[in-house]
Formats: C-alpha cells, sequence, structure tokens
C-alpha cells in the first residue's frame, strides 16, 4: 500500500514507469513516437493535448502523453472518471493523420484493435472489442468471454479533433483491485494476466497503434485496403448481438449484424429496416435481465 509520504515506491505493486528507458525506447530514431512525456498527475491527458495541438513543432504527429494518475478522465457524453495513482495506463496519442479528414472516424476502433491485439499477445488475456470504444475481457479468469457471468470493461478509449489533429486518449486498468473497479469493470490483475508490468504493456500499446497508423496512412486512410475493417469486424464481440444503442434523445434496439467500410455499426430493427449508427452508447443485451 502506498507510504505515509506519498512515495511513487510506497505500493510495490504499482512502481512508476520507466520514464527514461521508455523514452530512449519508444521515441528515439528507431521508435514509433515523435514524443513520449509522463506527468505524474493531470485532469485529462486528453484536455492537455486537445489545448497543446495548435502547437505542431513542440507536439508534432505521433506525440504520446501518460499520466502516472488522471483525476478526471474524459469519457463520452461529458462523463469522468479516475483511477488510483499507477493501477493504469492512462494516456492520449496525439495525431496528424495523413488521410482525408471523412476517414478518421476509424481511429479510435483502429486504437481499440491495437489494444486487443497487445492484450491477447502480451498479456495472454482473451480480448475483444466492444464497438465503437471499448475493450472487454471475460468477467472471470478461465471464463470465455460470451461465458455465465459476462464481460468486464478492461479499457476505453475516446478521440476528439481538435483543428487539424486527432487526439486518442486510452485508459487501461492494469493493477486495479476488484473493489477500486467500477460496475462493469475489471483489470488485467483480476483477469490473470500473463504480465501486469505497465512498461511492458505500454511499449507494446505504443508500437503497435504506432505501425497501425502508418499503415493506415499509407493506404489514405482506407480500413479496407490496409486490412483494418477486417481486423475490426473480426475482433468485435458486438458483432451478431442483440444490441441496444443510445444516442442524445432517442434510442435504437436490434441485431448488431455487421460494420460498414466506414466503421458504423449495422443494427437491423425488429421491422427488418438495417440502421447504419456512426456513434452512440452500445449496450450488449446477453439475454433478458442481462447486459453488458
Amino acid at each position: 500500500m502506498p507510504s505515509a509520504d506519498g512515495s511513487p515506491w510506497g505500493d510495490l505493486d504499482r512502481p512508476p514507469l520507466r520514464t527514461a528507458a521508455l523514452r530512449r525506447a519508444l521515441a528515439g530514431p528507431t521508435g514509433p513516437l515523435s514524443r513520449l512525456e509522463v506527468v505524474a498527475a493531470t485532469a485529462s491527458t486528453n484536455a492537455d493535448l486537445a489545448s497543446a495541438a495548435s502547437d505542431a513543432a513542440a507536439w508534432p504527429h505521433l506525440s504520446l502523453l501518460v499520466a502516472e494518475h488522471q483525476q478526471a478522465g474524459r469519457g463520452r457524453l461529458g462523463r469522468t472518471w479516475q483511477t488510483p495513482p499507477r493501477a493504469a495506463l492512462t494516456m492520449s496519442l496525439l495525431l496528424r493523420p495523413q488521410a482525408p479528414r471523412e476517414r478518421w472516424p476509424w481511429l479510435p476502433l483502429l486504437a481499440g484493435v491495437a489494444v486487443v491485439r497487445v492484450l491477447r499477445e502480451v498479456a495472454g488475456v482473451q480480448a475483444g472489442l466492444k464497438w465503437p470504444n471499448d475493450v472487454l475481457l471475460p468477467a472471470r479468469p478461465g471464463e470465455e468471454l460470451d461465458g455465465p457471468h459476462g464481460a468486464g470493461k478492461v479499457a476505453g478509449l475516446l478521440a476528439e479533433v481538435s483543428g487539424d489533429a486527432v487526439v486518442v486518449g486510452i485508459g487501461l486498468n492494469v493493477t486495479t483491485r476488484a473493489e477500486e473497479l467500477p460496475p462493469g469493470g475489471t483489470s488485467l490483475r483480476e483477469a490473470g494476466a500473463a504480465t501486469t508490468d505497465r512498461d511492458t504493456v505500454l511499449r507494446a500499446v505504443a508500437r503497435e497503434l504506432g505501425e497501425a497508423v502508418l499503415g493506415w496512412e499509407a493506404a489514405d486512410g482506407d480500413a479496407v485496403a490496409c486490412g483494418l475493417a477486417a481486423a475490426t469486424r473480426e475482433l468485435c464481440l458486438t458483432l451478431g448481438l442483440p444490441v441496444r444503442v443510445e444516442r442524445p434523445g432517442t434510442a435504437l434496439e436490434g441485431v448488431a449484424e455487421g460494420i460498414d467500410d466506414e466503421g458504423r455499426l449495422l443494427v437491423r430493427t425488429p421491422s427488418g429496416r438495417t440502421e447504419a449508427v456512426a456513434a452512440g452508447d452500445v449496450t450488449h443485451l446477453r439475454d433478458a435481465g442481462t447486459a453488458s
């Protein structure tokens, strides 16, 4: 547990990130990032980068800001959240996309796919993507994602446009304990992950994100051509499920049948009509009385 003097080494289960080593590995000549900054605490890394986005010289394409303690993280629909210090990876990636603006809506899905791949390959957990911006794990270790207890949210993503930039925020629960998690949440620790070393996970996520962004840009933002559309459909847990999609002033229920080439969720309503949803809060309706 934390020491009385507030030292970052007081909780040995939650050591601070090794900033100098991370910067050498990730923001050096062969790294995936142009800039990496780690701050002790901030209200919101997304808000910080959105404010700094106008300074392209200081914050170029593929700059990453990480906070050891994010006190008022930004979620969808103006929601805020926070995690205990050093229990999560809370970070935002600033992009100046070299692709047509109409293709930018694929970026939160690109980030979600990157996180899912890292959690599967590096953390050894069964992760999946909930359209459009959540990453889920089985609610209990050893179960399947569609097991009797459903899935828990381990990460959330939020993309915000600021001028010619896009800021993609990622909050990933790493060593968060059960009593510290919100309802419906989980963490790598609670899921029995192969590693809960935040340095290891951060390195892998940064490299996967950098590679994915460059591949997407090389295809001029064409998600089909670069394989992003296929990967999203493969990893998306939402497809095939009955869902409720909540949007300002309205709600839609039906079966999630697909994701179109613009990244929109295709929902077939009980009347047989298919509606393309560009944004909204999605609830998986697993069965009567159970949702995730």
